[in-house]
């Protein structure tokens, strides 16, 4: 999977290139990355702890009863049963948690809201125990009436998902049934109306995507002398979680100790809590150490996926091409609890219109309450389903207007200065036609790969592959291109913000610096690139990496692209400080021997102190000796603000993020196969503090996105709201096989307000590739497909 980079002539940096081996813009290793390939790498399901018990949760079985009883005494009396606890046991007045609202109980109190929705837990010496104890734990319920679409939750006698809600949205939606909505007003689309030649309109199904990160939810709680609890565990956001935890535990925070265990993938799924405070409970209930490890079927259930959409679109253009205005109405399904909607809904309207210039905009999003599984934060959060729908609009506008759909994007492009429907200007490249242009330009694979002279085919290049489906006939290239604007870092206001402790000191002759974060590791690379920051900005060789826990200050969530712009931010800042602290230090013990110590800039490099000329002052270890340098600091972006609740205006972004993508596909028109053959990419990342992980990062994202768009969606029954596929067996996600040849374009183009001119890349390439291959696909076969995924029977008319 090839890979080109380009920093165009003349391109603002603010990076300063240092000597010291391992530093920014070289692609080092990662320190987990043998131990990963190797299966040395310990995540959280692998932790052990003496005299431990093991936890069960046990889950509703219907979506939406009243809990008429609930019998625990044939599970208590079972032999190895240590606990049984239900909501009547919960030992604090807090009892319910969320992200934003605190809407979700801890256990289901006297109702359930979903499928799945945790009734009572079990702690026992033994992991079948503990299942086989829920299992005798008898629950009668009460079913009721189900809310499972805009219709029924918005109807007039619609039964109320969380009747008598209270939360800060709730006086600003017209339904109780909404959890929030984000209305954006700007210019006047009905006059902008009358200058359109040509107006589309298109109705979009997102399906319901899950994370499916390959280490399921675990963790280890372990009771304290103190009265409190030592939390390890798999998640995204160490402060988060316990901001939650603790008040449902009834305990001071400090009481309550977190650290980050081996994470085996995340993509939003662990912004929400789990399992964390079912094994805490039980640790305090039984005063023994308590391991709680999902399998896949109730990791199916126990986090948040992508929220299913309905998106309603109308553009109009001149003949010659420009967009006149835009119209859309994007339903988001957020299931039984509110998790991350009202910033998805956020995301979801400030994004809706696209990379794209139109100054006439009249955009409303919403998300519902339905007993629908919950949903929240996936990778794109909330700007992949708009992608999908816009990306449509824009291949429609093209066709009707006889233009090339490249060559249309691009005359319609945003650029830096270009103002968003928000009202918030663009001040950072925008490079939007130059990706468009790089994945047009790139050649096209050979056609009919599978053929090979005198030999017979290679199933492989087939659609259908191995499965020895066809062998040519009917066969029809199709090549399709989109392109998609995310943001960066966490919106509307909220104060975000990262910690680094940074130590540096003389251990064994060398100094040695240390960085300390709360920072979730969950397979991003951010343990890498802390300690190419560390030894550029202190000239070190030897960096440590001290474990996530809660005893330094927040790093935030790693999500929103934001943790190498936020906490990479705040490592820089924090060895910044330490940087001039050890100068100091140098100018007082040093200063009189060389004048430079009072006039030159100082620079460390390879262990020592230079001169910009690179004249040797002093070794850091001899100015350092016994003491060391040990500073914390916080590091936050620029302000952002809310969107207003009437008109959607304001500077709600901190930082935006563009990418391209063309896909090029060969589809079996008579069995409705596809073959994805390429996904070529094109993206903007600012500064590549590490080439290798940029590239990673982008190629992950394209086949995420490459899944949603031909094999991956929950399916939830429409009659029961109950998930019919929680497995791998059934809920699909692309294999080394599915996944094609991925080349990447990387641009810098640095933005001044990041450190070191960085831009946050992981979602934006999650968010181009689906509508590329839907794009390619409609261009093989002529047919709409407003619906994701595409499904065999969509392409042969056999639905």
């Amino acid at each position: 999977m090839a890979n080109t980079r380009t920093t165009p002539s003349g391109t603002p940096t603010n990076v300063t290139q240092k000597h010291t081996k391992g530093g920014i813009g070289e692609s080092t290793l990662r320190p987990d990355g043998t131990l990963k390939v190797t299966g040395e790498f310990a995540y959280s399901s692998d932790m052990w702890h003496e005299d431990m018990l093991w936890g069960q949760t046990l889950r509703s079985t219907v979506a939406h009863a009243e809990i008429v009883s609930i019998d625990i005494s044939e599970a208590l009396a079972m032999p190895g049963v240590y606990s049984v606890l239900t909501y009547d046991d919960l030992p604090a007045e807090m009892k319910n948690y969320g992200l934003e609202i605190q809407d979700t109980p801890v256990l289901a109190n006297g109702r359930v809201r979903h499928h799945g929705e945790p009734v009572a837990l079990v702690a026992a010496d033994h992991p079948e125990t503990a299942r086989r104890a829920a299992a005798k734990i008898k629950i009668d319920y009460k079913e009721l009436p189900l809310v499972t679409d805009e219709a029924s939750a918005l109807a007039a006698d619609a039964p109320l998902i969380h009747p008598g809600r209270d939360d800060h949205h709730a006086g600003h939606v017209p339904h109780p049934n909404i959890v929030h909505r984000q209305p954006i007003i700007r210019g006047n689309v009905e006059e902008a109306r009358k200058r359109a030649d040509v107006i589309v309109e298109g109705e979009y199904t997102f399906g319901m995507q899950d994370q499916a990160f390959l280490g399921p939810e675990s963790g280890l709680a372990v009771p304290s002398e103190d009265g409190g609890v030592d939390l390890y565990v798999a998640t995204q956001w160490l402060h988060s979680d316990l901001k939650q935890i603790a008040p449902v535990l009834g305990l001071p925070e400090e009481k309550v100790r977190m650290t980050l265990s081996g994470v085996g993938g995340a993509f939003g799924g662990r912004e929400d809590i789990s399992m964390q405070i079912h094994a805490c409970l039980l640790a305090l209930a039984t005063g023994k150490p308590v391991k709680i490890v999902y399998n896949r079927f109730e990791s199916f259930f126990g986090h948040v996926h992508r929220h299913p959409a309905k998106l309603w679109y109308e553009h109009g253009a001149t003949k010659d091409g420009k967009i006149t205005h835009m119209k859309c109405k994007i339903v988001l399904d957020g299931g039984a609890y509110a998790s991350a909607s009202p910033a998805v809904v956020g995301n979801a309207s400030s994004l809706s219109v696209g990379p794209y210039v139109i100054d006439d905009v009249d955009i409303e999003a919403i998300a519902l309450y339905t007993n629908n599984p919950p949903c929240g934060a996936m990778r794109g959060f909330g700007a992949v389903q708009a992608c999908f729908a816009y990306e449509a609009q824009m291949d429609k506008l093209a066709a009707k207007l006889g233009m090339d759909p490249v060559e249309f994007r691009q005359l319609n492009a945003m650029e830096m200065g270009t103002i968003m429907p928000t009202g918030q200007v663009v001040d950072s490249p925008a490079p939007v036609a130059e990706l468009l242009r790089r994945v047009k330009a790139r050649p096209l694979p050979p056609e009919r790969q599978w053929e090979t002279a005198g030999e017979a085919a290679d199933l492989r290049a087939l659609p259908g592959g191995l499965s020895n489906t066809t062998h040519g006939e009917g066969v029809v290239r199709g090549v399709g291109y989109a392109v998609g604007i995310k943001n960066v870092g966490f919106s509307e206001g909220f104060d975000d913000y990262s910690t680094a402790r940074v130590r540096l000191e003389v251990i064994n002759g060398e100094p040695v610096a240390m960085v300390h974060t709360a920072m979730a590791e969950v397979g991003q690379g951010g343990v890498t690139v802390h300690a190419q920051i560390a030894r550029t900005e202190l000239g070190v060789t030897q960096v440590t990496i001290h474990p996530a826990d809660t005893q330094v200050g927040s790093a935030g969530s790693t999500s929103a692209s934001r943790q190498t712009y936020m906490t990479g931010g705040a490592v820089k800042n924090t060895c910044e400080a330490v940087r001039e602290a050890l100068l100091e230090m140098g100018r007082r013990k040093n200063g009189s021997y060389h004048p430079a110590w009072a006039h030159a800039e100082l620079l460390l490099e390879g262990g020592k102190v230079v001169t910009d000329g690179g004249e040797v002052l002093a070794d850091i270890a001899d100015i350092l000796e016994n003491e060391a340098i040990d500073l914390e600091l916080e590091f936050r972006h620029r302000p952002t603000v809310a969107f207003d609740l009437v008109t959607g205006q304001g500077d709600g972004h901190v930082q935006y993020t563009f990418a391209a993508h063309r896909a090029v596909v060969e589809v079996d028109t008579e069995l409705g196969l596809v073959k994805v053959v390429e996904l070529a990419t094109a993206q903007d990342v600012g500064k590549a503090l590490n080439m290798l992980s940029v590239v990673g990062q982008i190629q992950g994202g394209t086949t995420q996105g490459l899944g949603v768009a031909v094999m991956e969606e929950i399916i939830v029954d429409p009659k029961t709201a109950k998930v019919r596929n929680p497995s791998f067996t059934d809920y699909l996600i692309p294999t080394i096989l599915d996944t094609p040849t991925i080349p990447v374009d990387v641009l810098e183009l640095a933005d001044p307000n990041a450190p070191y001119g960085l831009r946050g890349l992981g979602e934006a390439p999650t968010l181009s590739s689906t509508p590329a291959v839907l794009a390619a696909i409609r261009a093989a076969t002529g047919l709409e497909l407003n619906k994701t995924p595409i499904r065999p029977e969509a392409l042969t008319g056999t639905l």
